[in-house]
């Protein structure tokens, strides 16, 4: 799961993504202060590229 997190100076807002693709291009569109997390569970499958 992938996360952003928009901060102004009154509100933070978060929204989810399941792929990173997606949370990656509202990323780029987005303005002001944001972050883009991964979300990683202790109980995932971990997927590495090689």
């Amino acid at each position: 799961m992938w996360v952003i997190t928009l901060i102004s100076k009154e509100t933070v807002k978060m929204y989810e993504f399941d792929s990173e693709i997606e949370a990656k291009q509202v990323f780029e569109k987005a303005t002001g202060t944001k972050y883009l997390s991964q979300i990683i569970y202790y109980n995932d499958d971990l997927e590495f590229a090689a």
